[in-house]
Parts: structure tokens; sequence; C-alpha cells
């Protein structure tokens, strides 16, 4: 990273003084590589379920988004779901609860849950990184990278049938070529797992036509989830020819 971009990144966690970081030794450096232990000497990816990776990645400091945070928000659910939704990143509430999706749009998310005759419980909610980027911006591409392993990681244990990216920027992170107003509502198929991009709940908070499109594309979700509906599947030009998997895959191999 750069003298300049550490700079930046200061100022947007709230240092003023930032000119006197240079003196500080290392302090250019880096995100830490995402194979290496996490402070405690655990190794997350190496746990053999979501609870001791949750644990493990508790101490986490693999990019600077540890920097100002208040904890780790690793995830929430059932490890056996059929449905994984993953949004973007915490936010301010996110980060003080340590639970993804507790704030406004983590409450129409719960009523869009329900309207369908499912509970929170029934589904694994999470996001593509697991701390607050400062100001909830958008994650950069060094920081998703440190996070990557993890969400891999989670998504081979729970091995879904389906899953529900919550807005742009997590649709992006499975499908990079798709457009949310043209693809939302849509399946792809990826890696053998249905990819359903719909509406982020908070984007839905502020226009009435993005909540009817929630809304209906929710309505569709039990039918995907069931395998009732298989027509409207399809696949990415760029990933046609690639067919599912038979075996687990090993880490790192799914996205």
């Amino acid at each position: 990273m750069s003298r300049r971009d550490l700079l930046s990144y200061l100022a947007d966690l709230g240092w003023r003084d930032v000119e006197a970081v240079s003196a500080v030794p290392g302090a250019a450096s880096g995100p830490q590589d995402a194979g290496s232990p996490a402070a405690g000497g655990e190794e997350p990816l190496a746990a053999p379920d979501l609870a001791g990776m949750a644990r493990a990645l508790a101490g986490c400091t693999r990019c600077r988004l540890c920097r100002g945070r208040t904890q780790v928000v690793f995830g929430v659910g059932n490890p056996a779901a059929r449905v994984v939704f993953v949004g973007e990143g915490p936010g301010a509430d996110e980060d003080r609860l340590g639970e993804p999706f507790v704030g406004r749009g983590g409450q129409l998310l719960d009523r869009m849950i329900e309207s369908i005759g499912w509970k929170r419980s029934d589904v694994y909610i999470t996001n593509i990184v697991k701390r607050r980027p400062p100001q909830n911006r958008d994650p950069l591409p060094e920081e998703i990278e440190a996070y990557k392993p993890y969400l891999t990681r989670q998504i081979e244990i729970i091995r879904p049938r389906v899953i529900v990216t919550l807005g742009r920027f997590s649709m992006n992170y499975f499908l990079p070529e798709a457009k949310i107003s043209r693809d939302r509502g849509r399946t792809f198929t990826v890696n053998g797992f249905l990819i359903y991009p719909v509406f982020h709940p908070a984007a839905a908070l502020r226009s009435p036509d993005m909540m009817k499109g929630l809304q209906e594309d929710f309505q569709k979700l039990p039918k995907i989830a069931n395998g009732e509906t298989t027509s409207n599947i399809v696949l990415p030009k760029a990933m046609a020819e690639e067919k599912p998997k038979a075996a687990k895959p090993q880490q790192g191999s799914l996205f």
C-alpha cells in the first residue's frame, strides 16, 4: 500500500496527525497473508465447523479493517441451511453487536424471510468481508482478497443449495459481469451452486420500485430452494462450459 493510500485510510478512521505515521516502523506494510494464523495462533480455515472458525477468526488482523473496528462479524444462522444470504460488509449496528444484518436493512430482511414462511434461524446470513469498512465505504480489493478464503470455507461447510446475493456488490463478487437491474430475480449456476441476486434491503428502503422487486423476488425463493424451479437457471457466458464438481472442492476453488 502506498503512503498516500495509508494516509487517506487513517484520515477515514479519524486520525488527525497522520503525518506522524511515517515515523512508525512497519506502518506502510500491506495486509497480512490470509493464510497465516490469526492472533492467538489458531488457524480459522482448519476449523471443522462454523463455530470453531468464528472463534479462531475473532482475533484476526489479516487486513487493515481490523484497525478501529469493534469486532469480527462472522455470520449467523443454520449451519446446514439450504439458503445462504451474502451481503457486502457490516455496518455500524453490525459492528457494535457482532451479528450481520441487524439494522433497518436487516429488519427488512427478516420480514422478507418471514413473508415466505421461514425464520431467520432457518437460513444462514453473512457478508463478503467480516469487519466494517470505514464510513461504510465499499471494501477494497485487498480487503476482499483477505477475507475470500473464509467466505469460501463457510460455503464449503454449509453446502447450501442457493446463495442469495444482497445487492450489486455481493452479486458481482460471484457474477462479475451481471447487472442488478437486469439480472436480479434470475438464477445462475456457478460451480454447482445456484446464485440468486436480489436488491439489497437497505436500497429497497429508499426506493418503492426496489421494494416491490425485492418482494417479488423473495416469493420465488421457496420453489428455487426446493428444486421446483429449474427453467430459469442461466449459465453466465464465461462459465457456460464449466461443469459442477462432483466431489467437495478444495479450499479456494469455489469462486
